[in-house]
């Protein structure tokens, strides 16, 4: 497990980061986000946008009566107009507020295809997708220690995916 302080939008955060191998032994009700580490003919899948306008991996909010599954492959969808084929979970942030309030964002390893050129994302959030080699990421977005073993961890389960 890695423990870690955030200070993001003038509040403070209490951050944990750890492997798992299947969300269904995490609090379902905490559970907010689910984000894809994808991998596309070799190449990670990365996306521009968002709250903190840059780039990063793309996923979204869990929407009500959907599975971390579904969420999963409609953010990847929208966000990138691809498709998962293979996935595994990989690990989440327990994410805990000044408040004591808690959640939890999931992240899962995937292996997906275009479905065509990326056009727009219907909730505007993602502006433009690249796809890099996932040596390169810390050019694109640094998460210090957390984000090295997200990014570690997904290559390991690339090669489980196939």
């Amino acid at each position: 497990m890695i423990k870690t302080k955030l200070h993001l939008w003038g509040q403070d955060f209490d951050l944990e980061y750890d492997d798992i191998d299947d969300f269904n032994t995490l609090p379902r009700e905490l559970c907010t986000q689910v984000y894809g580490v994808c991998f596309c003919d070799n190449k990670l899948v990365i996306g521009f946008g968002g709250k903190k306008n840059a780039w990063g991996l793309i996923g979204g909010t869990i929407e009500l009566g959907e599975s971390f599954e579904e969420t999963l492959k409609r953010e990847i969808i929208e966000e990138s107009n691809m498709e998962v084929t293979k996935w595994l979970p990989l690990g989440y942030q327990k994410i805990t507020d000044k408040d004591g309030v808690i959640k939890y964002q999931l992240r899962a390893a995937c292996l997906a295809r275009p479905l065509g050129d990326f056009v727009e994302d219907p909730a505007g959030s993602i502006k433009e997708i690249k796809l890099i080699d996932p040596a390169d990421y810390k050019q694109y977005f640094d998460w210090g220690e957390i984000g090295d073993r997200i990014i570690e961890r997904a290559l390991e389960l690339k090669e489980k995916l196939g």
